[in-house]
Parts: structure tokens; C-alpha cells; sequence
């Protein structure tokens, strides 16, 4: 059995420690008794010290939302995934949508931080998608193969298993529009199927796959019924205690 994941991608919210902690209070005595799904929390990099205080002997883990492939030197702007750890996280998103698009960071990047986070002994959640035009061609599978041979380039097996890989429809991501849970079941199948084939029936078994297309109260358990969605990516319902904390008992049902 795969051990569900919900993770709260928090983008550029809650950045001031205040909104964030206030936030967390009322979130943590909601779920303090679940132990049944791996919890994450990856709000801006401002407020990580903060959140790190809040979570320590709680059920709920420090991710992050991006960071650079180097550990230190002269590149303004960027985070390395040593001052990450030393904050206390345990998570990193990689190659989330608005990267890929917004920042240009390719399959050859994302594959560049994956290596590292992983050297690092940080847990990757790595993300990859399709565009509506994508799908709308018919294009989907094309453009999920070719994100899974970039981004995952050369991992040993040990490494995959120690990988989230999140399934996000871009046209579903803050739209409001979400995939039909047997289309989101239908890539995740794919998935898995582009993992045998690459290593075993086993690691791709194993491996989890969450979902990442506006997730929220109304749809989470539908989705999370499917056999091969084994959790969510959580954007916007990540930002009030009362809704994240709906889907994550969702994943626990």
C-alpha cells in the first residue's frame, strides 16, 4: 500500500510569518491526529524559519518550492538545497507548471535540481503536465513521456522510489477547471506504465503519484479513490485551514 501524500503548495501567499503562523495554528490541531498521510506544508522561502518553529513535534513536514542545483556561490536570487536542510526541510517541489512555463526551466534543469535534492537527502516532488492545447491534440502522452525521460533522467531505482511525481493538468491549476477523475486516472495508469518500463512493475508500484490540478474539499475524494492517485498537490485550498485540512481527511478516508 502506498502511504497517501498531500502537500500545500502555498506559491507566493502567506509570506509574511504572521499570516502564516496564524494560519498554522488553526491548521495543526485539525489534523494532529492523522497519521496515515504524509502532511507537507511548502509555503515562500520568507517565512520557512517561522513555519519550521510552528511544525517541530507535529505530524506535519517542511517542504519547499524550488531551489537551485549548486550548494553556494555567486548565483543572485537563488537558494541551495543546504539552506534548506538547515531550516528544516524535508520536501522540495521541483519542475512545478509555473516554473516550466513562467521561468523557462526545462526537463534538463529540473532533472539537475532532482539530482541534487536527492544527494542532499531532500524529498523531491516532481512535477510535469500538459497544456491545454497539448491535450486538446491529442498530445498528452507525447508530452508526459517526454517530461518523464527529461526531468528523471538517469535516477538508479532507489532514487525513484524516494520521488513523489505529481501529475498536474496545466489547464487545470487556478483555472477552477479540473481534470474528470478518469482523465487523471488515465495519465497516472500512464505513469506508472512509462515507470515498468524504464525499471520494474515493482518500483512503479511503488512509486507515489499525487495529483496537482485544483484539488479542493468538493472533488478530493473522488479523486482520491482512484487507485492511482495517491494524494494532491494542494495550490489554492492549501491557504485556509478548514479546506486543506478537508482534503487531507479525505486521503485518510
Amino acid at each position: 500500500m502506498r502511504k497517501p501524500i498531500i502537500g500545500g503548495n502555498w506559491k507566493m501567499n502567506r509570506g509574511i510569518p504572521s499570516e502564516a503562523i496564524a494560519m498554522l495554528e488553526k491548521f495543526i490541531p485539525l489534523v494532529k491526529n492523522i497519521n496515515s498521510v504524509d502532511i507537507v506544508v511548502c509555503p515562500p522561502f520568507t517565512v520557512l524559519s517561522a513555519v519550521a518553529k510552528v511544525l517541530e513535534n507535529t505530524n506535519i513536514k517542511l517542504g519547499a518550492q524550488n531551489m537551485y542545483f549548486e550548494e553556494k556561490g555567486a548565483y543572485t536570487g537563488e537558494i541551495s538545497p543546504g539552506f534548506l536542510k538547515a531550516l528544516g526541510c524535508e520536501y522540495i517541489i521541483l519542475g512545478h507548471s509555473e516554473r516550466r512555463n513562467i521561468f523557462n526551466e526545462s526537463d534538463e534543469l529540473v532533472n539537475q535540481k532532482l539530482r541534487k535534492a536527492l544527494e542532499m537527502d531532500l524529498k523531491p516532488i516532481v512535477a510535469i503536465g500538459e497544456h491545454l492545447e497539448e491535450r486538446e491534440a491529442g498530445k498528452t502522452k507525447e508530452k508526459i513521456k517526454q517530461q518523464m525521460n527529461g526531468s528523471f533522467k538517469g535516477l538508479s531505482e532507489e532514487n525513484m522510489l524516494n520521488t513523489v511525481i505529481a501529475y498536474e493538468p496545466i489547464w487545470a491549476i487556478g483555472t477552477g477547471k479540473t481534470a474528470t477523475t478518469d482523465q487523471a486516472e488515465e495519465i497516472h495508469v500512464f505513469i506508472r506504465e512509462l515507470l515498468a518500463e524504464k525499471y520494474n512493475t515493482d518500483i512503479a508500484e511503488a512509486v507515489r503519484i499525487q495529483y496537482g490540478g485544483s484539488m479542493n474539499p468538493r472533488n478530493a475524494e473522488e479523486l482520491l479513490n482512484k487507485k492511482n492517485i495517491d494524494g494532491g498537490l494542494v495550490g489554492g485550498a492549501s491557504l485556509e485551514a478548514d479546506s486543506f485540512a478537508a482534503i487531507i481527511k479525505a486521503a485518510k478516508n
